[in-house]
């Protein structure tokens, strides 16, 4: 189902993750919060902004568990562990955040 942003049209697999992750944009991750009932904060813009980063330098979305390493690693154990990121993405930070990152499903999440 395609989501709009300030006029544009994005087209999104069956799960709502884009179809074309090069044609994302901050606005896009707004409009799939307010979906999900979510106001995005600048903790949450952390998360999703590692986590382009992190796509860009390996290319592929972490599971769960490489995520919260790598967030430890580079944002600090207060963030690195799944009770803050749960409590960022109440449905599964791989999958939650990566869609909002307009990144791929993460490889095992179901």
């Amino acid at each position: 189902m395609p989501i709009e942003v300030n006029g544009k049209t994005f087209e999104t697999d069956e799960e709502g993750y884009l179809a074309n992750i090069n044609e994302w944009e901050p606005g896009v991750a707004e409009v799939m919060a307010k979906e999900d009932e979510l106001e995005l904060t600048d903790e949450h813009w952390d998360i999703i902004n590692f986590l382009r980063e992190y796509y860009e330098e390996y290319q592929i979305a972490p599971a769960v568990r490489v995520l919260t390493k790598a967030v430890s690693k580079k944002l600090g154990k207060e963030k690195g562990n799944s009770k803050y990121l749960y409590g960022l993405f109440p449905y599964g930070p791989g999958k939650q955040a990566c869609r909002y990152a307009g990144l791929p499903k993460p490889t095992g999440c179901v």
